[in-house]
């Protein structure tokens, strides 16, 4: 039998036909993507895209409310268990979104706010130059040590005490390390700063005790919702009782009008699925898999900053194999194995040619490989790396990738929470 979009239109059907073939059949190591459950995706695709909600639970702009206040307050619930918060918004329609948020609930156009630089690990939305956060603020960047790779927090807190911002950020897209976010809260008060923790890239792993959690030190943390943990794409941001007020107020109605009520739907599915034993398991084994790959790499003489990963993340610096990131990940891709091009800290190359290439854990976790299949991974790696301009040779890897996908089908069904509730 036809289904409705095959039926009305083929042409995407088919289109979503080969990117779920795609997805199936290529080893994903770009560390902010991942599979949801069939749970998240069906509460993505429910009858709640019908429906708008402007406003808040108990108090919006629309009548019809009576379901979707108990869906918000139930995503806000579990968020707030999972995380340990005061308080939870989880209507930001991105991480972009809701950083622009926290700053919003926090500060004044035209104050200074200091975050990770672009180039050395950072986000777009911590003050970059190319982004209106810089241009809605003044923005100040702090880099790590680049001989080292690593945060160094002495001279965090020295240019923190130069400019004395309103805002330190914490929080990294690109740092394959722990992040002490207690040293943050200690710089923050010794400048009399606010600070604001993005942990999109980690998330998964604080809920599952395995980074440490800056909810105790910061006054807004702000998340993504995909990542590593595995719910929809969207945004969230959890912050202490005396900010709430704010921090409501600048995504609703600052930034945006009604909330997508589908993506805040299968959040709360994602929430309870997170707070289970499974996911735990899950995000230890993230950790294991990314350890085995950045060993196996290091055998191979790959340079990876700061050498190794203590997250679901890697970061290799080609420049001693003499090979492009960005060439190198279009030979990978070619061979089914989709990674992404990005700086390294000190690159003299241009950020659309760079020097390095990001690597993560958390979408082959997810399908059940385990050390074993990251350590082949990184032989693949190795040999595209070694053939990068033998295509007959990538082609053979390709194949070779493909029965390995073939064993690892993409899980419908991953996690079934338990009767009482959750974790303890």
């Amino acid at each position: 039998m036809q289904t409705a979009l095959e039926h009305y239109d083929p042409q995407i059907y088919e289109l979503i036909r080969q990117e779920q073939a795609r997805q199936s059949g290529s080893i994903r190591l770009i560390p902010s993507e991942n599979y949801v459950s069939r749970a998240v995706m069906m509460a993505t695709s429910s009858c709640l895209t019908n429906k708008y909600a402007e406003g808040y639970p108990d108090k919006r702009y629309y009548e019809g409310q009576q379901v979707t206040d108990l869906i918000e307050k139930l995503a806000r619930d579990r968020a707030k268990k999972l995380f340990g918060a005061d308080h939870a918004n989880v209507q930001p329609y991105s991480g972009s979104v809701a950083n622009l948020a926290a700053y919003a609930a926090l500060a004044a156009p035209g104050d200074t706010i200091m975050g990770m630089s672009l180039d050395h690990g950072g986000h777009l939305t911590h003050g970059w130059k190319v982004s209106l956060t810089s241009k809605f603020y003044q923005s100040v960047s702090y880099r790590v040590n680049t001989d080292t790779g690593l945060l160094d927090y002495d001279a965090i807190r020295a240019l923190a005490k130069e400019h004395r911002p309103k805002i330190i950020i914490s929080g990294a897209t690109a740092y394959p390390r722990l992040i002490d976010f207690e040293i943050f809260g200690d710089i923050a008060k010794e400048v009399g700063a606010y600070l604001v923790s993005d942990i999109a890239h980690i998330a998964g792993l604080v809920v599952a005790g395995l980074h440490k959690s800056p909810v105790p030190y910061a006054d807004v943390v702000s998340t993504t919702t995909h990542k590593t943990l595995r719910g929809p794409r969207g945004g969230m941001l959890l912050c202490k009782a005396d900010h709430a007020k704010q921090v409501d107020k600048a995504v609703f109605p600052g930034l945006q009008g009604g909330p997508h009520m589908h993506t805040l739907t299968a959040i709360a599915v994602a929430m309870a699925e997170a707070d289970t034993t499974e996911f735990v398991a899950y995000a230890e084994q993230i950790l294991k898999n990314a350890q085995a790959l950045a060993n196996k790499l290091l055998e191979y003489g790959f340079d990876l900053v700061t050498g190794g990963t203590d997250n679901h993340l890697l970061l290799i610096d080609l420049r001693n194999k003499d090979i492009p990131g960005k060439k190198l990940a279009k030979a990978l891709d070619r061979a089914r194995i989709v990674s992404n091009y990005n700086t390294v800290p000190g690159d003299p190359a241009p950020p659309f040619n760079p020097s390095g290439l990001r690597l993560g854990t958390p979408a082959i976790t997810t399908r059940g490989m385990k050390e074993a299949e990251a350590e082949q991974i990184a032989t693949f790696i190795h040999r595209v790396a070694e053939n990068i301009d033998n295509e007959t040779e990538i082609a053979k890897i390709g194949k070779e990738v493909l029965l390995l996908c073939s064993r690892f089908p993409v899980p419908e069904h991953f996690i079934i929470p338990p009767k009482d509730g959750g974790r303890d």
